[in-house]
């Protein structure tokens, strides 16, 4: 039952050319950065990667991607790395864009060992009616799109309308991040780290989570478990550098007034 690693490199062994790997996080919230960076230094490539997004340039699943180890991308928004961009207009990247709740729900079904359902989402669209550009060539010219997909009348709560088929996502390799977990795997996660993270180790034949700490067995309330261990193979525990090592993906500050540079007693008092 004890399913702690000793190492990173031990953490994502057995990754193999060509395998899809679930990797969590929301934007670079809850992103596994030490287990993206072991499968760097692993060599793994050709991948096919599944989640919400796809890093940023030098950060996240964008280290994976500038050493061409990607093939393929499953993902909801990809709007923050020119690299994605580039290599997928030229050809180099295919890419498969999917609403975002039609993606967790992929995953989410998946683990619950349900190979495809029906959903109203994207019908009436290029999701359900066919023709999204997935791969382009070096002169910018489709030479793979989406297909259609079989869509289905239901009446639910009184309203008859079309539902498109969508297939599960079931993974070799999850990668995940957690706040806190125990040595049998139980996750707890971080508020928006939640999001998509829970859902990439369902889908996950294997699931790895890397933890900000770890806890013995018995020291998490039942109720406060975010993800049982059945999910979870392995469990990698982080040390404490590396757990607060954390990207920012965008950084907004307001511009210094006056009343901000005065003490916080001058403050509360003006």
């Amino acid at each position: 039952m004890d399913k702690v690693v000793a190492s990173a490199a031990e953490a994502v062994e057995g990754i193999v050319d060509g395998m899809t790997v679930t990797v969590g996080g929301f934007g670079l919230s809850g992103i596994p950065t030490v287990l993206i960076e072991a499968l760097l230094a692993r060599g793994t490539t050709d991948l096919q990667v599944v989640s919400n997004n796809c890093g940023v340039d030098g950060a996240g699943l964008g280290l994976l991607l500038a050493e061409r180890r990607i093939s393929r991308v499953i993902a909801s928004y990809v709007g923050e790395n020119k690299e994605f961009a580039r290599q997928y207009l030229s050809g180099e990247l295919e890419v498969e864009l999917t609403p975002q709740g039609t993606l967790a729900e992929k995953m989410r079904a998946a683990g619950a060992g349900i190979p495809a359902f029906y959903t109203p989402t994207g019908v009436g669209s290029q999701v359900s009616e066919g023709g999204m550009p997935w791969l382009y060539d070096s002169e910018g010219t489709v030479v793979k799109e989406s297909p259609a997909k079989e869509k289905r009348e239901y009446t639910v709560r009184g309203q008859t309308r079309d539902y498109v088929l969508e297939e599960s996502i079931f993974a070799d390799f999850g990668l995940v991040r957690a706040a806190k977990g125990d040595r049998h795997g139980n996750l707890v996660f971080n508020k928006s780290a939640r999001n998509f993270n829970p859902l990439c180790a369902m889908a996950a034949n294997i699931a790895v989570a890397e933890v900000e700490e770890l806890v013995e067995p018995g020291e998490l309330d039942p109720d406060e478990i975010h993800l049982p261990g059945i999910y979870v193979q392995r469990v990698l525990a982080l040390t404490p550098e590396q757990a607060a090592a954390k990207d920012i993906e965008k950084r907004t500050t307001r511009p210094r007034t006056e009343s901000s540079s005065e003490s916080p007693t001058e403050s509360k008092e003006a």
